[in-house]
């Protein structure tokens, strides 16, 4: 609250002092060279995308299995997305899938790390220098999170991060950010940001009004500080998550997400499990008082929005085997050992009831 009356004293809303510091703490903390501020995660791709000089008639790689916006930004843009299927261990996209998907108008690849955990992105990299396209990483999800020991969004060409409430860094309302290395594509974006602008009604170039609050900033920063407790007490309940099932013999009815290689570092925005007769289960722990959601019932490349593309059920089969069982179970920092007890007590008694 001090922060937000700091805001409220200055009446300085729009960009300003708050802005600038929270990009250079989020630069310095990422390793990243540059941080630039938005509107919300979707603008960050949005703006990444157009930076990045993709338009009509280009084509961008994605997954089928992510929100809506990782296609929906291709899509306002003007390009089109081409769907990937994904790694069934890992929500991901299946990078050993990607280079069979390029073409000569494929001008990018877009990976998500979905849940947190980071995309494969060595050989998604290695395609991208080899075919001379941008990797544009969406990490609205995976804030913190590690691959190689690099943070996710600076090891692509840009990182877009959202700050909307439930993300790990989340602020009380929507946000964005972009991270790049790139000197020259950060000046765009800021200009992109402000309707084109280096100077006041001086107009290089087209942009949009995309500009991150000074509130949600100064509400950033704060919790900014916390965010690396955060994220080992999500890790805490992950693991302690995958033994209680173990002990319940829960691995019979349901996929835990195993704990991840070294070299991926997780930082569950989701713990999401498969399970066996999911849309059951997930009724079965609303009656409970536990909440539960899942991510996500349908895959991009079969929403109706994306219907123009040609895609049919069954083309991406692992995806879609996933919106059909995939369940995300109650995870916060928070969060009790009595409560966790709970969620695997809950799931253990529907399954003994179904037999």
């Amino acid at each position: 609250m001090a922060a937000i009356n700091k805001v409220m004293e200055s009446q300085q809303f729009i960009l300003g002092p708050e802005v600038a510091r929270l990009e250079e703490e989020i630069a310095a903390k990422l390793g990243a060279k540059h941080a630039i501020g938005c509107a919300s995660g979707t603008d960050a791709l949005i703006l990444a995308l157009r930076a990045a000089g993709i338009r009509p008639g280009d084509e961008v790689i994605t997954t089928p299995f992510s929100f809506v916006a990782t296609a929906g930004s291709i899509v306002q843009v003007g390009a089109k997305p081409v769907f990937v299927d994904i790694d069934p261990a890992s929500f991901n996209i299946d990078a050993q899938k990607i280079e069979a998907a390029v073409t000569s108008k494929t001008r990018a690849i877009m990976p998500v790390h979905l849940f947190g955990l980071p995309a494969d992105l060595d050989p998604i990299v290695a395609i991208a220098k080899a075919k001379q396209l941008f990797v544009i990483e969406d990490a609205a999800q995976a804030i913190g999170s590690r691959y190689n020991d690099r943070f996710i969004g600076t090891i692509g060409d840009f990182g877009c991060f959202s700050f909307f409430p439930s993300k790990n860094l989340g602020g009380a309302g929507d946000g964005g950010l972009i991270t790049t290395n790139d000197s020259a594509m950060a000046e765009r974006l800021r200009m992109i940001r402000v309707h084109g602008s280096k100077k006041k009604y001086f107009h290089d170039m087209l942009g949009t009004n995309s500009r991150l609050d000074a509130l949600q900033a100064a509400i950033l920063r704060v919790k900014l500080r916390h965010l690396d407790e955060w994220v080992a007490r999500r890790e805490n309940r992950a693991k302690r998550y995958r033994l209680l099932f173990e002990e319940k013999g829960l691995t019979r009815f349901l996929n835990c997400p195993p704990a991840p290689p070294a070299r991926f570092h997780h930082v569950y925005n989701q713990f999401t499990i498969c399970a066996q007769r999911r849309d059951e289960l997930k009724e079965f722990l609303g009656k409970a008082r536990i909440p539960s959601e899942i991510y996500y019932p349908l895959c991009l490349h079969v929403q109706a929005a994306f219907a123009y593309l040609g895609y049919q059920a069954g083309q991406m089969p692992i995806a879609e085997k996933a919106s059909q069982r995939a369940l995300s179970l109650p995870v916060y920092p928070e969060m009790t050992d009595a409560q966790q007890d709970m969620v695997a007590q809950a799931i253990k008694e529907f399954y003994l009831q179904q037999r």
